[in-house]
Protein backbone atom coordinates (compact mmCIF):
# COMPACT_ATOMS: atom_id res chain seq x y z
CA UNK A 1 0.00 0.00 0.00
CA UNK A 2 1.45 3.45 -0.97
CA UNK A 3 -1.38 6.15 -0.30
CA UNK A 4 -0.68 9.96 0.05
CA UNK A 5 -0.34 11.45 3.72
CA UNK A 6 -4.57 12.05 4.53
CA UNK A 7 -5.20 16.03 5.81
CA UNK A 8 -7.66 16.13 8.45
CA UNK A 9 -9.84 18.82 10.45
CA UNK A 10 -9.64 19.36 14.34
CA UNK A 11 -12.09 20.77 16.13
CA UNK A 12 -10.70 22.79 18.90
CA UNK A 13 -13.32 25.68 20.31
CA UNK A 14 -16.62 26.30 20.55
CA UNK A 15 -17.68 29.97 21.91
CA UNK A 16 -19.95 33.30 20.94
CA UNK A 17 -16.50 35.02 20.21
CA UNK A 18 -13.30 33.64 19.71
CA UNK A 19 -9.39 35.57 19.94
CA UNK A 20 -6.79 33.85 18.26
CA UNK A 21 -3.06 35.25 17.44
CA UNK A 22 -1.49 34.52 13.93
CA UNK A 23 1.66 34.20 14.73
CA UNK A 24 3.01 35.15 10.62
CA UNK A 25 1.42 36.06 7.72
CA UNK A 26 -2.00 34.07 6.61
CA UNK A 27 -4.05 34.50 3.95
CA UNK A 28 -7.86 34.69 3.49
CA UNK A 29 -10.12 33.78 0.49
CA UNK A 30 -10.23 36.90 -0.12
CA UNK A 31 -6.34 37.30 -1.22
CA UNK A 32 -6.35 39.54 2.19
CA UNK A 33 -3.53 38.46 4.25
CA UNK A 34 -3.33 38.71 8.13
CA UNK A 35 -1.14 38.66 10.85
CA UNK A 36 -1.03 39.49 15.06
CA UNK A 37 -4.00 39.38 17.38
CA UNK A 38 -7.35 38.83 15.58
CA UNK A 39 -10.91 38.21 17.13
CA UNK A 40 -14.20 36.52 15.27
CA UNK A 41 -17.84 36.27 16.75
CA UNK A 42 -21.29 34.65 16.07
CA UNK A 43 -23.09 37.21 14.76
CA UNK A 44 -27.07 36.73 13.18
CA UNK A 45 -25.76 32.94 11.63
CA UNK A 46 -22.58 34.53 10.53
CA UNK A 47 -18.78 34.86 11.22
CA UNK A 48 -18.17 38.46 11.62
CA UNK A 49 -14.48 38.90 11.04
CA UNK A 50 -12.79 42.14 9.89
CA UNK A 51 -15.92 44.32 9.72
CA UNK A 52 -17.82 41.35 7.50
CA UNK A 53 -19.30 38.52 7.93
CA UNK A 54 -18.51 35.21 6.53
CA UNK A 55 -20.52 31.84 6.36
CA UNK A 56 -16.97 30.25 7.33
CA UNK A 57 -13.68 31.91 7.53
CA UNK A 58 -10.63 30.28 6.22
CA UNK A 59 -7.10 31.22 7.04
CA UNK A 60 -3.99 29.52 4.50
CA UNK A 61 -0.54 29.90 6.65
CA UNK A 62 2.43 31.17 4.59
CA UNK A 63 5.00 28.86 5.31
CA UNK A 64 5.69 25.67 7.19
CA UNK A 65 6.69 27.21 10.56
CA UNK A 66 3.76 29.64 10.93
CA UNK A 67 1.25 28.88 13.75
CA UNK A 68 -1.59 30.22 15.65
CA UNK A 69 -2.51 31.02 19.25
CA UNK A 70 -5.99 29.96 20.33
CA UNK A 71 -7.04 32.03 23.77
CA UNK A 72 -8.60 30.23 25.90
CA UNK A 73 -8.80 27.15 25.01
CA UNK A 74 -11.20 24.32 27.23
CA UNK A 75 -8.76 21.34 28.12
CA UNK A 76 -11.00 18.02 30.00
CA UNK A 77 -14.00 19.02 29.41
CA UNK A 78 -16.14 17.30 32.43
CA UNK A 79 -13.16 16.01 33.84
CA UNK A 80 -12.16 16.74 37.31
CA UNK A 81 -9.11 18.94 36.05
CA UNK A 82 -10.79 20.53 33.58
CA UNK A 83 -9.15 23.94 32.86
CA UNK A 84 -8.57 26.79 30.31
CA UNK A 85 -5.23 27.64 28.32
CA UNK A 86 -4.09 29.14 25.86
CA UNK A 87 -2.60 27.21 22.73
CA UNK A 88 -0.61 27.05 19.38
CA UNK A 89 -1.06 25.14 16.19
CA UNK A 90 0.32 24.85 12.56
CA UNK A 91 -1.83 24.47 9.80
CA UNK A 92 -4.42 26.18 8.88
CA UNK A 93 -7.05 28.31 10.93
CA UNK A 94 -11.07 27.45 9.69
CA UNK A 95 -13.97 29.29 11.83
CA UNK A 96 -17.80 27.91 10.77
CA UNK A 97 -21.14 28.76 12.48
CA UNK A 98 -21.97 25.83 14.69
CA UNK A 99 -25.98 26.51 16.59
CA UNK A 100 -25.51 29.99 17.87
CA UNK A 101 -21.26 29.91 18.20
CA UNK A 102 -18.78 29.72 16.21
CA UNK A 103 -16.40 26.66 15.97
CA UNK A 104 -12.10 27.19 15.50
CA UNK A 105 -10.88 23.79 13.30
CA UNK A 106 -7.31 23.26 12.47
CA UNK A 107 -6.84 22.15 9.41
CA UNK A 108 -3.50 19.32 9.39
CA UNK A 109 -1.57 16.50 7.97
CA UNK A 110 -2.02 13.47 9.67
CA UNK A 111 1.76 13.04 10.86
CA UNK A 112 2.03 16.35 12.41
CA UNK A 113 -1.30 15.96 14.22
CA UNK A 114 0.19 12.89 15.72
CA UNK A 115 3.43 14.44 16.89
CA UNK A 116 0.95 17.06 19.24
CA UNK A 117 -1.55 13.61 19.82
CA UNK A 118 1.63 11.65 21.42
CA UNK A 119 2.82 14.58 23.65
CA UNK A 120 -1.20 15.43 24.83
CA UNK A 121 -1.92 12.04 25.51
CA UNK A 122 1.30 11.58 27.49
CA UNK A 123 4.35 12.94 29.09
CA UNK A 124 6.75 13.71 25.89
CA UNK A 125 9.47 11.82 28.13
CA UNK A 126 8.07 8.15 27.59
CA UNK A 127 10.12 5.61 26.59
CA UNK A 128 11.37 5.07 22.44
CA UNK A 129 8.84 1.82 22.55
CA UNK A 130 6.07 3.06 24.44
CA UNK A 131 6.05 6.20 22.34
CA UNK A 132 5.92 4.47 19.40
CA UNK A 133 3.07 1.81 19.84
CA UNK A 134 1.15 5.05 20.88
CA UNK A 135 1.89 6.56 17.62
CA UNK A 136 0.37 3.22 15.51
CA UNK A 137 -2.62 2.94 17.52
CA UNK A 138 -3.33 7.13 17.44
CA UNK A 139 -2.63 6.58 13.71
CA UNK A 140 -5.15 3.15 13.79
CA UNK A 141 -7.93 4.71 15.80
CA UNK A 142 -7.69 8.39 12.92
CA UNK A 143 -7.73 6.00 10.11
CA UNK A 144 -10.30 3.63 10.69
CA UNK A 145 -12.69 6.34 10.42
CA UNK A 146 -11.03 7.51 7.07
CA UNK A 147 -12.05 6.67 3.01
CA UNK A 148 -8.88 5.14 3.40
CA UNK A 149 -10.43 2.37 4.97
CA UNK A 150 -13.13 2.02 2.16
CA UNK A 151 -12.91 -0.51 -0.37
CA UNK A 152 -10.94 0.93 -2.62
CA UNK A 153 -8.96 3.29 -0.72
CA UNK A 154 -9.74 7.18 -1.84
CA UNK A 155 -10.11 10.63 -0.40
CA UNK A 156 -6.45 11.84 0.70
CA UNK A 157 -8.17 14.88 2.25
CA UNK A 158 -11.96 13.77 3.95
CA UNK A 159 -14.55 15.67 5.78
CA UNK A 160 -17.92 14.77 6.46
CA UNK A 161 -19.27 14.23 3.60
CA UNK A 162 -15.98 11.64 3.07
CA UNK A 163 -16.48 9.70 6.45
CA UNK A 164 -16.76 6.16 6.74
CA UNK A 165 -20.03 6.83 8.88
CA UNK A 166 -22.39 9.58 7.81
CA UNK A 167 -24.86 8.91 11.39
CA UNK A 168 -24.18 9.85 14.78
CA UNK A 169 -23.84 7.00 17.27
CA UNK A 170 -24.84 8.45 20.02
CA UNK A 171 -27.47 6.25 21.19
CA UNK A 172 -30.22 6.36 23.73
CA UNK A 173 -32.87 3.02 24.57
CA UNK A 174 -36.19 4.27 26.56
CA UNK A 175 -38.17 1.26 27.92
CA UNK A 176 -40.77 3.83 29.37
CA UNK A 177 -43.46 3.77 32.22
CA UNK A 178 -44.68 5.74 35.19
CA UNK A 179 -42.80 3.11 37.58
CA UNK A 180 -44.04 2.64 41.29
CA UNK A 181 -41.84 2.92 44.19
CA UNK A 182 -39.33 -0.03 43.83
CA UNK A 183 -40.11 -0.91 40.80
CA UNK A 184 -37.83 -0.79 37.10
CA UNK A 185 -38.79 2.02 35.08
CA UNK A 186 -36.99 3.50 32.57
CA UNK A 187 -34.24 1.89 30.97
CA UNK A 188 -31.00 4.08 29.85
CA UNK A 189 -28.73 2.40 27.86
CA UNK A 190 -26.41 5.43 25.73
CA UNK A 191 -22.80 5.42 24.35
CA UNK A 192 -20.88 8.23 22.90
CA UNK A 193 -18.84 7.85 19.62
CA UNK A 194 -16.87 10.35 17.77
CA UNK A 195 -19.25 10.34 14.75
CA UNK A 196 -21.03 13.02 17.16
CA UNK A 197 -19.01 15.61 15.39
CA UNK A 198 -20.96 16.94 12.33
CA UNK A 199 -18.41 19.74 10.56
CA UNK A 200 -15.02 18.09 11.72
CA UNK A 201 -13.29 14.63 11.59
CA UNK A 202 -12.22 14.74 15.48
CA UNK A 203 -12.31 16.87 18.42
CA UNK A 204 -9.44 17.81 20.33
CA UNK A 205 -10.35 16.61 23.40
CA UNK A 206 -11.16 13.25 25.65
CA UNK A 207 -13.83 12.62 23.54
CA UNK A 208 -11.40 11.79 20.54
CA UNK A 209 -7.91 12.05 21.56
CA UNK A 210 -5.81 14.91 23.38
CA UNK A 211 -4.75 17.48 20.67
CA UNK A 212 -3.66 20.48 22.44
CA UNK A 213 -1.36 21.67 19.34
CA UNK A 214 2.33 22.54 19.46
CA UNK A 215 1.57 23.98 22.79
CA UNK A 216 2.75 20.45 24.64
CA UNK A 217 6.48 20.44 24.19
CA UNK A 218 7.48 17.80 21.92
CA UNK A 219 10.58 16.22 22.52
CA UNK A 220 12.97 14.87 19.78
CA UNK A 221 12.02 11.35 20.98
CA UNK A 222 8.54 12.17 20.21
CA UNK A 223 9.02 13.34 16.69
CA UNK A 224 11.43 10.54 15.83
CA UNK A 225 8.95 7.70 16.72
CA UNK A 226 6.42 9.48 14.38
CA UNK A 227 9.38 9.42 11.84
CA UNK A 228 10.21 5.78 12.43
CA UNK A 229 6.45 4.42 12.51
CA UNK A 230 5.69 6.76 10.03
CA UNK A 231 2.16 5.08 7.56
CA UNK A 232 2.20 1.94 10.26
CA UNK A 233 -1.31 0.94 11.08
CA UNK A 234 -2.58 -1.76 13.16
CA UNK A 235 -4.91 -4.23 10.77
CA UNK A 236 -6.89 -6.79 11.00
CA UNK A 237 -8.20 -8.53 7.49
CA UNK A 238 -7.46 -6.16 5.12
CA UNK A 239 -9.09 -3.27 7.40
CA UNK A 240 -7.41 -0.64 10.10
CA UNK A 241 -8.33 -1.58 12.89
CA UNK A 242 -10.48 0.66 15.21
CA UNK A 243 -7.76 0.83 18.10
CA UNK A 244 -8.61 2.18 21.22
CA UNK A 245 -6.92 2.79 24.30
CA UNK A 246 -7.63 4.00 28.35
CA UNK A 247 -5.52 5.22 31.60
CA UNK A 248 -5.41 1.88 33.28
CA UNK A 249 -7.29 -0.83 32.71
CA UNK A 250 -7.43 -2.06 35.89
CA UNK A 251 -5.67 -5.68 35.12
CA UNK A 252 -8.24 -6.99 32.44
CA UNK A 253 -9.10 -5.04 29.57
CA UNK A 254 -12.61 -5.03 27.85
CA UNK A 255 -14.60 -5.85 24.57
CA UNK A 256 -15.76 -2.94 22.16
CA UNK A 257 -19.63 -3.91 22.07
CA UNK A 258 -19.59 -3.16 26.17
CA UNK A 259 -18.29 0.23 25.75
CA UNK A 260 -19.84 1.40 22.51
CA UNK A 261 -22.20 -0.11 19.77
CA UNK A 262 -23.29 -3.52 19.32
CA UNK A 263 -20.57 -4.51 17.15
CA UNK A 264 -17.53 -7.45 17.74
CA UNK A 265 -14.25 -6.44 16.93
CA UNK A 266 -12.16 -9.68 17.08
CA UNK A 267 -9.06 -7.40 18.21
CA UNK A 268 -10.71 -5.52 20.78
CA UNK A 269 -11.55 -8.85 23.02
CA UNK A 270 -10.65 -9.19 27.09
CA UNK A 271 -7.03 -9.34 27.37
CA UNK A 272 -5.45 -9.83 30.84
CA UNK A 273 -2.72 -7.31 31.53
CA UNK A 274 0.30 -10.11 33.10
CA UNK A 275 2.60 -12.55 31.06
CA UNK A 276 0.72 -15.39 33.17
CA UNK A 277 -3.19 -15.93 34.74
CA UNK A 278 -2.71 -14.39 38.27
CA UNK A 279 -3.46 -17.13 40.45
CA UNK A 280 -6.37 -17.51 42.85
CA UNK A 281 -9.04 -15.86 40.75
CA UNK A 282 -11.87 -17.06 38.41
CA UNK A 283 -11.48 -14.80 35.77
CA UNK A 284 -15.09 -15.48 33.67
CA UNK A 285 -15.45 -11.40 35.76
CA UNK A 286 -18.94 -11.08 34.36
CA UNK A 287 -19.96 -13.51 37.18
CA UNK A 288 -20.34 -11.35 40.15
CA UNK A 289 -18.54 -13.46 42.93
CA UNK A 290 -15.70 -13.18 40.57
CA UNK A 291 -15.67 -9.65 39.86
CA UNK A 292 -16.14 -8.47 43.53
CA UNK A 293 -12.99 -10.53 44.49
CA UNK A 294 -10.91 -9.54 41.08
CA UNK A 295 -11.78 -5.70 41.94
CA UNK A 296 -10.80 -6.14 46.61
CA UNK A 297 -8.04 -7.54 45.77
CA UNK A 298 -4.88 -6.75 43.85
CA UNK A 299 -3.73 -9.31 41.43
CA UNK A 300 -0.31 -8.45 39.79
CA UNK A 301 -0.27 -7.37 36.39
CA UNK A 302 1.36 -4.79 33.56
CA UNK A 303 -0.48 -1.85 35.12
CA UNK A 304 -0.45 -2.86 39.08
CA UNK A 305 1.93 -0.31 39.57
CA UNK A 306 2.98 2.60 42.08
CA UNK A 307 6.48 3.68 40.16
CA UNK A 308 6.40 7.13 39.56
CA UNK A 309 9.10 7.64 36.64
CA UNK A 310 6.73 4.52 34.75
CA UNK A 311 3.55 6.88 35.64
CA UNK A 312 5.04 10.64 34.79
CA UNK A 313 5.40 8.72 31.60
CA UNK A 314 2.45 8.38 30.96
CA UNK A 315 0.52 11.34 32.83
CA UNK A 316 1.01 14.77 32.05
CA UNK A 317 1.04 17.11 35.50
CA UNK A 318 -2.91 17.78 35.51
CA UNK A 319 -3.39 13.86 35.53
CA UNK A 320 -0.95 13.20 37.92
CA UNK A 321 -3.45 15.08 40.41
CA UNK A 322 -5.13 11.73 40.82
CA UNK A 323 -2.68 9.06 42.17
CA UNK A 324 -4.56 5.90 42.33
CA UNK A 325 -5.63 4.17 39.22
CA UNK A 326 -5.31 0.80 39.51
CA UNK A 327 -7.71 0.68 42.56
CA UNK A 328 -9.66 3.29 44.00
CA UNK A 329 -12.12 4.36 46.64
CA UNK A 330 -15.19 7.04 46.41
CA UNK A 331 -17.59 7.46 49.21
CA UNK A 332 -20.56 9.10 49.09
CA UNK A 333 -22.99 10.34 52.36
CA UNK A 334 -26.65 9.46 51.65
CA UNK A 335 -27.47 13.01 50.80
CA UNK A 336 -24.45 13.68 49.23
CA UNK A 337 -25.32 10.88 46.54
CA UNK A 338 -29.22 11.37 46.23
CA UNK A 339 -28.34 14.65 45.43
CA UNK A 340 -25.19 14.26 43.26
CA UNK A 341 -27.83 11.28 40.98
CA UNK A 342 -30.27 13.52 40.87
CA UNK A 343 -28.68 16.79 39.36
CA UNK A 344 -25.96 14.69 37.29
CA UNK A 345 -29.10 12.38 35.67
CA UNK A 346 -31.81 14.96 35.70
CA UNK A 347 -34.17 12.17 37.58
CA UNK A 348 -35.42 12.48 41.04
CA UNK A 349 -34.70 9.16 42.87
CA UNK A 350 -35.37 10.17 46.35
CA UNK A 351 -33.02 8.92 48.70
CA UNK A 352 -30.88 6.18 47.23
CA UNK A 353 -30.99 2.65 48.53
CA UNK A 354 -28.96 0.53 46.74
CA UNK A 355 -26.79 0.51 43.70
CA UNK A 356 -26.99 -2.99 41.73
CA UNK A 357 -25.03 -4.32 39.06
CA UNK A 358 -27.16 -5.82 36.35
CA UNK A 359 -24.65 -6.77 33.85
CA UNK A 360 -21.24 -6.75 33.94
CA UNK A 361 -18.73 -6.55 30.90
CA UNK A 362 -15.55 -9.15 30.42
CA UNK A 363 -13.07 -6.94 32.55
CA UNK A 364 -15.60 -6.65 35.50
CA UNK A 365 -16.33 -3.10 33.95
CA UNK A 366 -20.89 -2.73 34.82
CA UNK A 367 -22.41 -2.31 31.56
CA UNK A 368 -26.11 -1.70 33.39
CA UNK A 369 -26.71 -0.34 36.89
CA UNK A 370 -29.99 -0.48 38.73
CA UNK A 371 -30.52 2.36 40.85
CA UNK A 372 -32.93 2.10 43.10
CA UNK A 373 -34.60 5.07 45.02
CA UNK A 374 -37.11 5.54 47.30
CA UNK A 375 -39.14 7.53 44.45
CA UNK A 376 -37.96 5.62 41.46
CA UNK A 377 -35.91 2.39 40.35
CA UNK A 378 -34.09 2.53 36.72
CA UNK A 379 -31.17 1.02 34.91
CA UNK A 380 -28.62 3.06 33.87
CA UNK A 381 -25.84 1.96 31.14
CA UNK A 382 -22.98 1.83 29.28
CA UNK A 383 -20.31 2.37 31.12
CA UNK A 384 -19.44 6.33 30.72
CA UNK A 385 -23.31 7.04 31.45
CA UNK A 386 -22.97 5.29 34.88
CA UNK A 387 -19.46 7.02 35.49
CA UNK A 388 -21.02 10.49 35.06
CA UNK A 389 -24.36 9.95 36.99
CA UNK A 390 -22.00 8.70 39.77
CA UNK A 391 -19.09 11.52 39.63
CA UNK A 392 -19.49 15.00 38.83
CA UNK A 393 -17.06 14.83 36.24
CA UNK A 394 -16.63 11.21 36.05
CA UNK A 395 -16.01 7.99 37.87
CA UNK A 396 -12.37 6.14 37.14
CA UNK A 397 -14.08 3.62 35.70
CA UNK A 398 -17.35 1.23 35.80
CA UNK A 399 -15.30 -1.62 37.36
CA UNK A 400 -16.65 -1.34 41.33
CA UNK A 401 -18.41 -3.02 44.30
CA UNK A 402 -20.79 -1.25 46.49
CA UNK A 403 -20.83 -1.43 50.29
CA UNK A 404 -23.34 0.14 52.68
CA UNK A 405 -23.25 1.55 55.78
CA UNK A 406 -25.34 3.11 58.71
CA UNK A 407 -29.01 1.54 58.16
CA UNK A 408 -31.79 3.78 59.40
CA UNK A 409 -35.11 3.01 58.29
CA UNK A 410 -33.57 0.36 55.62
CA UNK A 411 -32.16 3.62 54.04
CA UNK A 412 -28.26 3.67 54.10
CA UNK A 413 -26.28 6.79 55.38
CA UNK A 414 -23.47 5.77 53.61
CA UNK A 415 -21.80 3.92 49.67
CA UNK A 416 -18.09 3.29 49.67
CA UNK A 417 -17.70 2.50 46.15
CA UNK A 418 -14.15 0.50 45.67
CA UNK A 419 -12.92 -0.17 42.01
CA UNK A 420 -10.40 -0.74 39.43
CA UNK A 421 -8.55 1.24 36.75
CA UNK A 422 -9.29 4.09 34.53
CA UNK A 423 -11.25 4.62 31.84
CA UNK A 424 -13.45 2.09 29.98
CA UNK A 425 -10.65 -0.31 29.57
CA UNK A 426 -10.57 -1.29 25.73
CA UNK A 427 -7.47 -1.44 23.75
CA UNK A 428 -3.93 -0.59 25.04
CA UNK A 429 -3.55 0.01 28.47
CA UNK A 430 -1.39 2.96 28.57
CA UNK A 431 -0.32 2.15 31.97
CA UNK A 432 0.79 -1.32 31.32
CA UNK A 433 1.92 -0.46 27.98
CA UNK A 434 4.85 2.00 30.29
CA UNK A 435 5.61 -0.92 32.40
CA UNK A 436 5.88 -3.12 29.24
CA UNK A 437 8.23 -0.51 27.51
CA UNK A 438 10.44 -0.55 30.71
CA UNK A 439 10.30 -4.21 31.17
CA UNK A 440 12.30 -4.55 27.79
CA UNK A 441 9.17 -4.82 25.47
CA UNK A 442 9.27 -3.72 21.61
CA UNK A 443 6.48 -1.50 20.22
CA UNK A 444 5.42 -4.42 17.99
CA UNK A 445 5.61 -6.80 21.01
CA UNK A 446 3.04 -4.34 23.37
CA UNK A 447 0.30 -3.64 20.69
CA UNK A 448 0.15 -7.51 20.05
CA UNK A 449 -0.42 -7.94 23.63
CA UNK A 450 -3.38 -5.89 23.50
CA UNK A 451 -4.34 -6.32 20.13
CA UNK A 452 -5.01 -9.86 19.45
CA UNK A 453 -5.07 -10.92 15.87
CA UNK A 454 -4.02 -7.80 14.81
CA UNK A 455 -0.85 -7.19 11.69
CA UNK A 456 0.83 -4.02 11.39
CA UNK A 457 1.28 -2.94 8.04
CA UNK A 458 2.55 0.31 6.29
CA UNK A 459 -0.01 2.12 3.98
CA UNK A 460 1.76 5.08 3.20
Amino acid sequence: MNYTEPVIHVGILSAEEIEFVLNGTFIALSGKDYKGKQKAKYVDGKVLFDGKSHDELILEPIGEDTSFDLINVIIGIDFHWERKEDQRFKGALKIIVEDKYITAINRIKVEDYLTSVISSEMSATASDELLKAHAVISRSWLLSNSPLNQHPPQFPEWGLENSKFATDKDTVDLNAKSPSPGEVGEAFIKWYERDAHAHFDVCADDHCQRYQGITRASTKAVRKSIEATRGEVLMFKEEICDARFSKSCGGASETFENCWAPEHHPYLTKVIDNPTYPKGFELDLTVEANAEKWIRQSPEAFCNTSDKKILSQVLNNYDQETTDFYRWKVEYAQGELSELVARRSGIDFGQIIDLIPVKRGESGRIIELKIVGTKETIIVGKELEIRKWLSNSHLYSSAFVVDKSGLIDGIPQGFILTGAGWGHGVGLCQIGAAVMGEKGYKYKEILLHYFRGAELKKIY
